[in-house]
């Protein structure tokens, strides 16, 4: 699978475990930046990450920044993208599982490697059940608001 992952300067770590993890485990991976611990804002890299994946050149996101709020919400701004901000290997498979997500966010102050890769193993084989879901789903790109 395509993946791109971006973070800010707080998550610059974590984004390298996950790059070097993901790439392991055979995925082909788009590292964003940063690519120093240099202050960073994370919306820049946010909408960085939110373009490669809606665009296509990346099946699918991984934000990371301190808490994961700030980045979740900055990739959210795109009406392409669903990211879901997770803790655990059940919110990122149910992100996947009823809301179809194409990013995920976590915060790599809050949230320990392992726990990180257990996540991403969770969103990345899950798949979308569509059905009744997806009448929901569609409405997060088109809002009537």
């Amino acid at each position: 699978m395509r993946i791109a992952i971006a973070s800010d300067h707080a998550a610059l770590d974590l984004k390298a475990e996950l790059r070097d993890w993901l790439i392991e485990q055979g995925h082909e991976v788009a590292d964003l930046g940063p690519d120093s611990a240099d202050s960073v804002d994370y919306p820049d890299f946010g909408y960085r990450l939110a373009s490669v994946v809606a665009d296509g050149t990346a099946e699918r996101g991984v934000a990371l920044c301190g808490s994961g709020i700030g980045i979740s919400m900055s990739v959210n701004r795109n009406p392409a993208m669903r990211c879901a901000l997770v803790s655990e290997p059940l919110s990122a498979a149910l992100a996947r599982e009823h809301n179809d997500a194409n990013c995920i966010a976590m915060g790599a102050r809050l949230t320990g490697s392992d726990m990180a890769k257990a996540c991403l193993e969770a969103f990345l084989t899950t798949e979308f059940a569509g059905g009744r879901h997806q009448r929901r789903v569609d409405k997060l790109s088109n809002p009537e608001i």
